[in-house]
């Protein structure tokens, strides 16, 4: 791999992430599956876990929304792969850390990652409860369109 000059004030690994974006794409056998859709911009992250106890065996992630969610998908998925739940869980506020200051709308890019996540761990719960869910969609609150001059995003 070519050794890139990082520019001054940016984190090396969000570039490595944007350059070679890990776990994306489909899970072949997931056991649990989560949504996290804005209905304003119908962008939405799909987050595939493959959980087997307490373990995050295997996650992928699959978004049709702009470069910051593949990049937030990347890294969280990297974090949490082979990890506990309970430190996935941890891992969301581990992330805010790990991306540092964003604008508002990257910050809702970061929500929609982690909302999927947490859509698939209530799809798992869902299930082991006896209930028939193929999915769980979480709506966001806040829309990462970008508002006009003046007016709110709501």
């Amino acid at each position: 791999m070519e050794k890139i000059q990082v520019p001054e004030g940016m984190n090396a690994e969000v570039i490595e992430h944007l350059m070679y974006p890990k776990n994306y794409g489909k899970l072949d056998a997931p056991n649990c599956i989560g949504i996290a859709m804005d209905e304003k911009t119908n962008e939405y992250v799909i987050f595939y876990s493959l959980i087997d106890g307490d373990i995050v065996k295997d996650v992928s992630y699959a978004t049709n929304g702009c470069q910051d969610t593949v990049v937030v998908g990347s890294m969280f998925t990297d974090m949490i792969k082979g990890e506990t739940v309970e430190y996935a869980h941890g891992a969301i506020e581990k992330m805010g850390e790990k991306l540092g200051v964003m604008t508002p709308q990257q910050q809702i890019c970061a929500e929609m990652v982690l909302n999927a996540f947490v859509a698939s761990m209530m799809n798992l719960e869902n299930l082991a409860k006896g209930e028939e869910e193929e999915v769980h969609i979480l709506k966001m609150k806040e829309s990462c369109e970008v508002p006009e001059e003046g007016e709110k995003n709501e």
